[in-house]
C-alpha cells in the first residue's frame, strides 16, 4: 500500500477570491477525484478547522494499492485539470509518498 499525503497553504487573495473560498473550492475540486481509478483505498481533503492547530490551509490524505494506482491517479485527467487552479491558489505546497 502507499500512501500520498499533500498539504498547500493558499495566498490571501488569488483567482478573485480570498483564501476561505478558494480553499472550499480547492476541497470540491479534490472531492471529485476520489474515485476517479481503481485502486483507490483512501481519499480525504481537509480543511484547516477552527479552534484546532494548523499551518496548512487544505490537506490530502489518500492511501493507493500500489505506485501503479498513484500514477493512474496523478496522470488521470480529472487529476490533471484541477492543478491550474491549485497552482494558481497556493502559495506552498508538501507532498510525502510512502509505502506501508
Amino acid at each position: 500500500m502507499l500512501k500520498h499525503i499533500v498539504m498547500w497553504k493558499l495566498k490571501d487573495h488569488a483567482e478573485g477570491a480570498d483564501r476561505a473560498a478558494n480553499a472550499i473550492r480547492m476541497k470540491a475540486l479534490l472531492d471529485g477525484c476520489a474515485n476517479i481509478v481503481p485502486g483507490i483505498l483512501a481519499f480525504e481533503a481537509v480543511l484547516a478547522q477552527p479552534g484546532l492547530e494548523a499551518t496548512y490551509d487544505v490537506v490530502l490524505y489518500s492511501e493507493f494499492t500500489g505506485k501503479e494506482a498513484l500514477n493512474a491517479y496523478l496522470e488521470h485527467p480529472a487529476h490533471v485539470a484541477i492543478k491550474p487552479f491549485v497552482a494558481a491558489v497556493r502559495s506552498e505546497r508538501q507532498c510525502m509518498d510512502y509505502e506501508v
